[in-house]
Formats: C-alpha cells, structure tokens, sequence
C-alpha cells in the first residue's frame, strides 16, 4: 500500500508540469513563468532522483527522473521564449 501511494504521488507530481509545457509550446508565450521556480523545482527533483538511486527505490528514480527531464523542458522553453 506504501508503495502504490509514493508511485501516485509521483506520478501525479510529475505529470503535473505537462500543461504548462503544451501552453509555453503552443502560445510561445511564458513572460508570466518563473524560470526560478523552475530552475528550484528542477533542482529539487533533480536530487529526488539521485536518492532515489542511492536508496534503489525504482519509483522515485523514475518519477523524479522523468520530473527532471520535464522541468528542463520548460525552463528550455521559457529561455527561448522569454521576450520574443
């Protein structure tokens, strides 16, 4: 049961990044995103994986590892993007 509520956990935090993309991607438009926020969530999430590793617990190595690669995604997006 512990680890079907840490899988949902991370799959929901994880994909809850997906909207933001698909609207920065569509509109080209992210004046109104923080690249702060992401650079610390990116960051966050980034050592999320690297215990993840350390500890071998596959759910958080995936969830946050995917996380990671998403969270680069925008804030890629937001510096291309940013005043165009």
């Amino acid at each position: 049961m512990e680890e079907l509520i840490g899988t949902l956990a991370g799959i929901f935090t994880t994909v809850a990044a997906v909207p933001q993309i698909f609207k920065a991607w569509k509109t080209k438009k992210v004046d109104d995103v923080s690249p702060k926020m992401f650079l610390v969530l990116t960051l966050g999430v980034a050592l999320w994986t690297v215990y993840g590793i350390l500890k071998a617990d596959t759910p958080i190595i995936i969830t946050n590892g995917i996380s990671t690669i998403l969270n680069s995604t925008m804030l890629f997006l937001i510096l291309k993007f940013r005043n165009t």
